[in-house]
């Protein structure tokens, strides 16, 4: 790892296609920051993104990078992680990506603990496909498909995170830009799983979770003397419906990632050639 990488050695040549204004923008500007602050550089970093706005991070990050499928980015996340342990994943989706098709996957990386950073850009609507509901949008929350609302309670992706043992969970917000920098980069400082759902308005589709709905809404945890390494406190956060967090919500300190509990440390991306000794005759027991 290098000293000398600045944020903008993370950008790539190619210009993002976003909306003007959209909260991706800030989101992707953080975790390039805090990337780049950690010590990471670009030859050492592999993100990985699935499908949806989001999806296009990683052609527009200098780095290792994938452009999956939908909901599929965490599986191909763990599988980098464990096939080369040394080198820093950062898995990138959105709340239709992450908790619609994605939230089988999201919550067995979680209970793993695989050591890597999830960022979900959340607008709370479906912005690719042109605005429909996603999973954390509003139980009213009007669009072209669902004009009376979804009427079905939004997905809450940080009860689901500490229900399934997440041992870092936060949430910040992609205009807040020193604070989100400040969260993804504790994010990946921690030894384990470290998710962090971003509140990225999206300013084509939703008129209602803007910016200023979010400047005027957001509770800052560090300000109100939570502490992160309390659960009790931490899922009277999570389960408080009355208003929008900003910072770490739960932090386990004693967390150890999977690679070190079942000793995956070696680099694993080179095959041998042929098949592992033995293999043959144990084949053969079984079949």
């Amino acid at each position: 790892m290098s000293s000398d990488i600045r944020f903008t050695d993370f950008k790539s040549d190619k210009q993002p296609t976003w909306c003007p204004g959209c909260g991706d923008f800030g989101t992707m500007n953080g975790m390039m920051k805090a990337l780049a602050e950690t010590g990471n550089d670009p030859d050492n970093t592999f993100v990985v993104a699935g499908i949806g706005c989001s999806g296009k991070i990683g052609t527009y990050m200098h780095s290792y990078a994938l452009h999956g499928v939908h909901g599929r980015a965490l599986p191909v996340g763990t599988g980098v992680k464990m096939a080369r342990p040394d080198i820093e994943v950062m898995v990138a989706g959105g709340d239709g990506d992450g908790y619609s098709i994605g939230a089988g996957h999201f919550v067995h990386a979680v209970r793993r603990n695989v050591d890597m950073t999830y960022v979900v850009m959340d607008n709370r609507i479906y912005g690719l496909t042109k605005g429909q509901a996603s999973p954390t949008s509003r139980e009213d929350f009007e669009t072209s498909t669902s004009p009376d609302g979804p009427k079905q309670p939004p997905v809450n992706p940080h009860a689901l995170a500490l229900a399934s043992g997440a041992t870092f969970i936060a949430q910040s917000f992609s205009s807040d830009a020193l604070r989100h920098q400040e969260i993804i980069q504790e994010a990946i400082e921690h030894d384990g799983f470290g998710f962090v759902n971003v509140y990225s308005p999206c300013v084509t589709f939703n008129d209602v979770d803007t910016y200023d709905y979010f400047r005027d809404s957001l509770v800052d945890l560090k300000e109100a003397n939570h502490d992160p390494t309390d659960r009790e406190a931490a899922k009277d956060v999570i389960l408080d419906n009355e208003k929008e967090h900003q910072g770490v919500i739960y932090k386990d300190e004693s967390s150890v990632p999977y690679h070190e509990q079942h000793g995956v440390d070696e680099d694993m991306s080179v095959l041998p050639d042929g098949a592992p000794e033995g293999a043959t005759d144990l084949v053969r027991e079984f079949y």
